[in-house]
């Protein structure tokens, strides 16, 4: 049984509105420092089947990531 994680993260260049409100958010709370933030998504899962890298980068091509706008990284345990 492999543990995976699947970091999901729009590509550079796409508009994150998401990270923009972020990074407003806490520029406006006082951490002006703050810059560039991009928002992503983690997906974690348990896979019993074999050859796990490959099968999981099908399942992120097929589903979990819209590869036109989005990247993704693979962690297998």
């Amino acid at each position: 049984m492999a543990k995976v994680k699947v970091h999901i993260f729009l590509k550079p260049g796409v508009l994150d509105v998401q990270g923009k409100a972020v990074e407003g958010a806490l520029n406006g709370l006082g951490w002006t420092g703050v810059s560039e933030a991009r928002v992503g998504k983690l997906i974690q899962f348990d896979y019993a089947g074999d050859d796990v890298e490959a099968e999981v980068k099908k399942m992120c091509d097929t589903l979990l990531a819209n590869t036109v706008i989005e990247s993704y990284r693979i962690e297998v345990e």
